[in-house]
């Protein structure tokens, strides 16, 4: 008599912070839930909570600190895996891919002109630092 291993239905909904979890956008749960409670995640244009149930082919809208990512949802998964099988679950549309190719572009240029000093202030530079002050307020 052989033992048959049952098998696990078929996910048909996961809650929205689990997703964003094993789908790799965060690196908590506990960061996705405040993410979500903080409104930077829609679920299909609307607003949502952390218990949200998430399905296939819904349409995420995600801000993570300068970045903004619109996904379309392509599998589900309840626990956080490899980046293939995380990068699996969703599509990334081609404009939000652009926008925030452009956007980090648009960040490099920015930065461009400034130049990182090589060490930090020694003890001498850092008393001049301190009283100088804040020469930016002048």
């Amino acid at each position: 008599m052989t033992h048959a291993v049952p098998e696990k239905p078929a996910l048909d909904a996961v809650r929205l912070d689990v997703w964003l979890w094993a789908a790799r956008f965060f690196k908590t749960r506990t960061l996705a839930k405040h993410a979500i409670d903080g409104g930077k995640i829609d679920v299909n244009a609307q607003p949502c909570k952390p218990g949200k149930a998430v399905r296939v082919g819904d349409v995420l809208h995600i801000s993570r600190g300068e970045e903004r990512f619109e996904v379309a949802v392509l599998g589900l998964a309840e626990l956080r895996g490899p980046a293939p099988v995380a990068q699996a679950l969703y599509r990334e549309s081609d404009a939000s891919r652009q926008a925030r190719a452009q956007a980090a572009e648009q960040r490099r240029l920015e930065a461009t002109g400034y130049a990182r000093p090589p060490t930090k202030p020694d003890k001498r530079a850092r008393r001049l630092i301190k009283a100088l002050g804040d020469i930016d307020s002048l």
